[in-house]
C-alpha cells in the first residue's frame, strides 16, 4: 500500500492532538470535583456560593502542568470540551438594538407631529414585519408629511457637518442606517465586555449578520433576572478626574496596616534573623513578599492571594498596577465592610477594562476616581458627545477625535482648564476605558485622544465614546432558560443513546463481516474520538443535537466500510486473490464514498451557514463527523486491513460469516418494471398526508410562530387538558399544554402578549402561568426543582421567541432547504455530467421532504403530534443528505456499468446497478435505522420530532433511491433509450 507511512503519521498526530485537547476536559472535571468536595459539609450539603468562591480563587491560578507548560483554570475552561445549555442548563438570549431612540435622537427628539406619528406607526408595524425599521418609518413619513423632506427634521446644530438643508432623503436615511449599524456594533462590544466579567464558563456572544440582533449563550447561569438586568441596562458614559497617588497614599497605608495586623494575628510565629543579625519573631508560613510587607517594606510589585497588603506602588509616575490573577483577591478585600470604612466617600476604585502585557505578565490598572460628595453624578456625562471617530494624529498614529455640543464644550473647557497635567478617566459601566493626560485647556469641545492605540483599539474607543451620543437600549426578543435538572436528564438521554446505538451497530457488523466487522469497529472508535477531540480543539460546546449528530454519524460512517467490504466480497466471488480483492475493493469504492460524503457535507455546511441555535451545533458535529469518518473508514481501515493480510492468501482475515456469506448475491429483481406502481404509491401517501395537513394543520413550534413556552415539572402525573382549561381563562384562550417526555412534565405554550418584548410582559405571562397552574392543581410554586414535593410544582425551563424572530427563522430555514437542493444539483451535474441525474436527484429529494411532512400530518391525525421547528428542519436537511448519499451510490454503479457497457442495454444496466448495490443499501439503512430507533426511544422529548423525521427519512430515502431517483433518470433518458432500440432493430 502506498503512502501507508503518511496515514500512520497523520493518525498518530491527530490522536495526540485529540488527547492533548481532551486532557483539559479531564483536568477541569477534577477541579470541579475538588470544588464540590471543598463546598460540601459533613452532612453532605453542597454550598453553591462556597463552591463558586473556590473556583473564583483559582480562576487565574495554574492548575495544569503539561510538559512544563502551566495553564490557569481560566485557560483550562476555555480549552475544555464544554457542554451546551441543553446539557448543563443555562440561558440563551437574543437581543435587538432598538432603532427607535436612534431615529429620534438624531432628530434632536423633534416635537414635529408627523415625525412622531411616523415613528410610532413604524414601531407598531415592526412587531409583525420583517422590513427594516428605517424603511417602515420613511414610508410612514412620506404618507404623513406631505412633500416635506427629512432635512427639515434632521438639519440640527448637533448634526452640523453631516446633515444640512441641502441633504437629500436618501443621504439622511443612509446616515441613519450607519448610526444604527454603529449602535449595534457598540452594543455588541459593551455586551461582550459585560459578559466577560459575568463569571460563567465558555460564554458565547455573536452577531446574527443581516438581522441587527445579538445572540448570547450563558451556560450554567442560575440567576435569570440578574442576566436580564445586565444585558438590557443602558450604558452610562462618564468623565471623572483621576486622583494622584500622593492624594490617597494615607488611605493605602491605613489598609496595609489593617491587613498586616490581621495577618499577624491569624498566624503563628517563629524566630528569624534580620540582615543586621537581630533575632526577631516572624511568621514561618509567610512568603518573602509578606515578610517584607509585614516589616514595613514598600514598593512590592506583586501580592499574595490572601492576606498581604493589597496596594503596591507602581514604579512610575502614577497608578496602581497588578497582575490580572490578583484582581479577584483585591476585589474581595475592597468589598469588606471594615476596609470600606477606611476609604473616604469621595474616592472610588475602578479597574481598567482591558489588561496590558508587560514582561510576559498580564497587568491591570486600578484607578482611584474622585467622586465629590460620594455621588454617582459625574462632572461630565456622555450625552454631550455629538461625534467620535478614529483618526490619525500628527505622527500618523491611531487616535480618536471627539466633538461635544455647546453645553458639553463649556463643561469640558472648565474641566480641562482645572486639570492640566492630570488625568481624566473615560468610564463606562464603572470600568475605565482610557484615562488620558490633559495637556492644556480645550475651549471648543473638539478633542483628540492620543496614546499607544492600535487601529482596532482606536475604533473601539470611538464607538464607546459614541455610546453617550444616541441612546440605543437593547431588548430581549428571544430567550430560552434550561434548568439544571432538565440539563442532567438530557445528558443521560444523550449518553444512553450514543452507547446503545454504538453497541448494537458493533455487534451487527461483527456478526455480518467477521474480522472485517472488528476493523469497522476500530474505525468507529477512532471516528468518535476524533469528533470529540476536534470539538474540544475548536472550543465548541457539545449540545444535545450535537450528540444526535454523533449518534447519526455512528450509523452513517458504517456506510463507507460496507461499500468497501461489499466490493471486496464481489472481487473474491469473481475469483480474485485476497490482496488483489482488497486493493480493488478500496479503489472501486472510493469514488462512491467521496461523492456521498461530499453531498452530505454540503448539506451540513448550508445548515451551519443559515441555521441558528441548536441547528448550528448539529451541523458542526455532522461536518466534523463526515470528515473524520471518511479518514478513518477509508484510510485507517486500509492500513489495518493490509496489516492483517500481510501473509497474503494465508492470512486469516475474512469479510463474511456463514450467516452472511451468500446473502444478497445474484439478485435479479426488476425494480424499474415496477416504477409506475411506486409512483402511484408515493403520490397517494403524499396527497393523503398533505390533505391531513391542510384540514388539521401542522403543529408549528414556538420557533416558527413566536410566543412563550414553559417546562413545568410535578412530582405526580398531571392531565394536560385540565391545565389547558384553567390557563385558557387567564391567558385569553391562547394556551397549549402537552406532556413532555413524562406524564409528570408538561410543556405549556402560549401566544399571549406575543408582540410585547418588555420585562413587564415577560413577568406578567409567567405570573399568570404560575397562578393558573396553582389554581387548577392546588399546588404551590417552588423555584428549585430539587425541592419538589407532592404539594408543589416547578418551572425547569422556558423559552421566548418574538414574532419577527420567528419569521426570520422560517425564512432562514426555507433558504437552507433551497440552497441545499441547488448545491446538490450542481455537484451531481459536475460529477455525472448529465442533467438527467441532477434533476432526478432533486425530484427524489423533494419527494422525500414531502413524504416526511406528510408523515408528520398523518401521525398528528392519529394523536402523535410532533412540532415542526428548527430541529425538524435540521432533520429534513439530514434526510436530504442521507437520501442523496443512497442515490449517489446507485448512480456511481450506473456510471461504472455504462463505462463497461459492452452490448448491455441502458435499462438493464440501471436495473443491474440497483441489484448490485442492494446489499450495501439495506445494510447501511439497517444500521442507521438501529441508531435512529435508539435515538427515538432514548433521546428524550427534545429530540422526539427530530428522531421521528429521521426514522421516516431513512426509510423513504432508501426507498426513493431504488424506486424514485433511478427510475426517473430512465424516464428522462427516454430519447437515448429509444435511439438504442432503433439501432438494435437496424442491427437485427
Amino acid at each position: 500500500m502506498q503512502n501507508k507511512g503518511i496515514i500512520v503519521f497523520l493518525t498518530v498526530v491527530v490522536t495526540a492532538l485529540c488527547l492533548y485537547y481532551l486532557s483539559f476536559t479531564y483536568v477541569s472535571s477534577n477541579v470541579q470535583k475538588d470544588a464540590v468536595a471543598y463546598a460540601t459539609d459533613a452532612s453532605g450539603n453542597l454550598d453553591y456560593a462556597k463552591k463558586q468562591s473556590y473556583l473564583d480563587s483559582i480562576w487565574r491560578e495554574p492548575v495544569y502542568n503539561f510538559l512544563g507548560l502551566e495553564y490557569t483554570f481560566k485557560e483550562v475552561k476555555e480549552t475544555e470540551l464544554g457542554l451546551g445549555l441543553d446539557l448543563q442548563g443555562g440561558m440563551h438570549v437574543t437581543l435587538a438594538v432598538s432603532p427607535v431612540e436612534i431615529v429620534k435622537g438624531l432628530a434632536g427628539n423633534s416635537q414635529n407631529e408627523a415625525f412622531n406619528a411616523s415613528v410610532e406607526e413604524a414601531e407598531e408595524q415592526s412587531k409583525t414585519s420583517n422590513e427594516k425599521f428605517v424603511d417602515l418609518f420613511y414610508t410612514s413619513w412620506k404618507d404623513k408629511s406631505g412633500d416635506k423632506q427629512l432635512n427639515t427634521i434632521y438639519a440640527t446644530a448637533a448634526n452640523r457637518g453631516r446633515i444640512s438643508l441641502e441633504s437629500s432623503d436618501s443621504e439622511i436615511l443612509e446616515i441613519i442606517d450607519n448610526e444604527i449599524e454603529n449602535a449595534i456594533e457598540r452594543s455588541f462590544n459593551i455586551l461582550r465586555t459585560r459578559i466577560d466579567r459575568f463569571g460563567t464558563s465558555q460564554p458565547n456572544i455573536q452577531r446574527i449578520q443581516g438581522t441587527g440582533r445579538i445572540q448570547i449563550e450563558l451556560p450554567g447561569v442560575d440567576n435569570q433576572e440578574r442576566v436580564r438586568n445586565l444585558l438590557q441596562g443602558v450604558a452610562k458614559l462618564q468623565f471623572w478626574r483621576v486622583a494622584e497617588i500622593n492624594e490617597y497614599q494615607g488611605v493605602l497605608q491605613s489598609i496595609n496596616s489593617a491587613l498586616v495586623a490581621e495577618a499577624r494575628a491569624k498566624k503563628g510565629t517563629v524566630e528569624t534573623t534580620t540582615e543586621e543579625g537581630e533575632v526577631v519573631e516572624a511568621d514561618s508560613t509567610l512568603t518573602d513578599l509578606e515578610r517584607q510587607l509585614a516589616d514595613g517594606g514598600e514598593g512590592a510589585d506583586s501580592l499574595s492571594s490572601e492576606v498581604s497588603p493589597l496596594f503596591s506602588l507602581l514604579k512610575a509616575n502614577y497608578g496602581l498596577v497588578y497582575e490580572v490573577k490578583d484582581t479577584i483577591a483585591i476585589n474581595r478585600i475592597l468589598k469588606r465592610d471594615d476596609i470600606k470604612s477606611l476609604i473616604p466617600r469621595d474616592l472610588t476604585f475602578m479597574w481598567s477594562v482591558k489588561p496590558r502585557e508587560a514582561d510576559d505578565l498580564e497587568l491591570l490598572e486600578l484607578h482611584a476616581i474622585e467622586t465629590p460628595r460620594g455621588t454617582d453624578q459625574a462632572p461630565l456625562e456622555g450625552d454631550v458627545i455629538t461625534d467620535a471617530k478614529q483618526v490619525l494624529d500628527q505622527s500618523s498614529n491611531p487616535a480618536v477625535s471627539m466633538s461635544m455640543n455647546a453645553d458639553g464644550a463649556r463643561k469640558w473647557r472648565k474641566m480641562t482648564s482645572e486639570n492640566i497635567g492630570r488625568r481624566i478617566a473615560v468610564v463606562l459601566d464603572n470600568y475605565v476605558y482610557t484615562a488620558p493626560n490633559i495637556i492644556g485647556e480645550i475651549p471648543n469641545g473638539q478633542s483628540e485622544i492620543t496614546g499607544n492605540f492600535t487601529m482596532e483599539e482606536a475604533k473601539d474607543l470611538a464607538n464607546i465614546l459614541k455610546s453617550g451620543t444616541l441612546p440605543a437600549p437593547t431588548k430581549i426578543v428571544e430567550e430560552a432558560i434550561i434548568g439544571p435538572t432538565l440539563g442532567k436528564e438530557a445528558q443521560a438521554q444523550g449518553v444512553n443513546s450514543m452507547v446503545a446505538g454504538l453497541a448494537i451497530v458493533v455487534l451487527f457488523m461483527i456478526a455480518y463481516y467477521a474480522k472485517g466487522g472488528f476493523v469497522a469497529t476500530a474505525a468507529l472508535i477512532f471516528n468518535i474520538f476524533f469528533i470529540l477531540g476536534i470539538l474540544a480543539q475548536l472550543g465548541t460546546a457539545l449540545t444535545l443535537p450535537g450528540i444526535a449528530g454523533i449518534v447519526l454519524t455512528i450509523g452513517m460512517s458504517i456506510d463507507a466500510n460496507v461499500l468497501i467490504f461489499e466490493r471486496i466480497k464481489e472481487e473474491l466471488a469473481a475469483g480474485a486473490g485476497l490482496l488483489q480483492a482488497i486493493n480493488s475493493g478500496y479503489n472501486k469504492a472510493f469514488s462512491a464514498i467521496l461523492d456521498s460524503n461530499v453531498t452530505t457535507f454540503l448539506t451540513g455546511a448550508i445548515l451551519y451557514a443559515l441555521g441558528q441555535g441548536p441547528v448550528k451545533g448539529f451541523a458542526i458535529v455532522l461536518m466534523i463527523g463526515i470528515a473524520s469518518s471518511f479518514f478513518s473508514a477509508v484510510f485507517i481501515t486500509r492500513v489495518i486491513v493490509y496489516w492483517l493480510s500481510k501473509k497474503g492468501e494465508q492470512s486469516k482475515i475474512s469479510f463474511a460469516t456463514p450467516f452472511s456469506k451468500n446473502m444478497f448475491s445474484n439478485l435479479n429483481i426488476d425494480f424499474l418494471g415496477k416504477r409506475k406502481v411506486a409512483y402511484l404509491i408515493s403520490s397517494g401517501i403524499i396527497i393523503v398526508g398533505l390533505a391531513f395537513a391542510v384540514i388539521n394543520g401542522l403543529k408549528f413550534g414556538v420557533d416558527f410562530t413566536g410566543g412563550r413556552s414553559y417546562i413545568v415539572e410535578f412530582s405526580q402525573p398531571v392531565v394536560p387538558s385540565d391545565l389547558k382549561t384553567g390557563l385558557d381563562k387567564a391567558l385569553d384562550g391562547s394556551v397549549e399544554a402537552k406532556t413532555y417526555g413524562a406524564n409528570n412534565v408538561i410543556k405549556v405554550t402560549t401566544s399571549y402578549l406575543i408582540n410585547e418584548d418588555s420585562d413587564e410582559a415577560n413577568s406578567e405571562v409567567e405570573t399568570k402561568i404560575r397562578e393558573g397552574i396553582a389554581q387548577v392543581t392546588g399546588l404551590a410554586y417552588v423555584d428549585d426543582a430539587t425541592q419538589l414535593s407532592d404539594s408543589s410544582f416547578a418551572i425547569t425551563g422556558s423559552s421566548k421567541v418574538g414574532a419577527t424572530v420567528a419569521d426570520d427563522i422560517k425564512n432562514s430555514s426555507m433558504e437552507a432547504m433551497f440552497f441545499a437542493l441547488v448545491a446538490i444539483f450542481l455537484y451531481i451535474l459536475l460529477r455525472f455530467r448529465k442533467w438527467q441525474y441532477s434533476l432526478a436527484s432533486i425530484i427524489a429529494l423533494i419527494h422525500d421532504t414531502l413524504f416526511v411532512v406528510a408523515a408528520f400530518a398523518i401521525a398528528s391525525a392519529f394523536g402523535a403530534t410532533f412540532e415542526i421547528d428548527q430541529v425538524f428542519i435540521a432533520a429534513v436537511l439530514t434526510v436530504i443528505g442521507y437520501s442523496i448519499n443512497d442515490t449517489v451510490i446507485v448512480f456511481d454503479r450506473i456510471r461504472e456499468n455504462v463505462a463497461n457497457r459492452g452490448t448491455s442495454k441502458l435499462v438493464k444496466m440501471f436495473n443491474d446497478a440497483i441489484n448490485q448495490t442492494m446489499a450495501r443499501t439495506l445494510i447501511t439503512s439497517f444500521t442507521t435505522l438501529i441508531v435512529v430507533i435508539v435515538l427515538l426511544i432514548f433521546g428524550g422529548e427534545v429530540l422526539r420530532g427530530f428522531s421521528f423525521a429521521l426514522f421516516i427519512g431513512v426509510l423513504i430515502g432508501t426507498y426513493s433511491s431504488i424506486y424514485i431517483a433511478t427510475p426517473i433518470v430512465v424516464d428522462l433518458m427516454k430519447k437515448e433509450i429509444e435511439q438504442e432500440k432503433e439501432e438494435a432493430k437496424k442491427l437485427a
